[in-house]
């Protein structure tokens, strides 16, 4: 049951950004998407990937997003209760946009 752990745990990061990003946060004239939550087998690490639409406004909303970090993980860990709850990193999904 244990090596599903990760699934689970990155399913749940999943849905709880989703609604964080239209709740807490204006992206202005970009549209944001979680294409990928991938959750390390140890629960260490999170890598969240985002695909943003236009391109142009990648750079601007990654920023945003990792000034926000901080809040986002004591809201992530505050939302799941686990230990260890990992430690999330935002990588720009380029293949979503092709």
């Amino acid at each position: 049951m244990k090596k599903y752990r990760n699934l689970r745990v990155a399913e749940r990061i999943n849905q709880e950004l989703g609604t964080m990003f239209l709740r807490d946060f204006d992206f202005d004239e970009a549209i944001v998407t979680i294409t990928e939550v991938t959750v390390s087998e140890d629960l260490l690490r999170a890598i969240i990937k985002l695909g943003i639409i236009p391109e142009e406004c990648g750079p601007e909303v990654f920023f945003s997003l990792e000034r926000a970090k901080r809040d986002i993980q004591k809201k992530l860990t505050h939302i799941l209760n686990i230990r260890p709850m990992p430690r999330v990193s935002f990588q720009i999904d380029r293949n979503s946009l092709v």
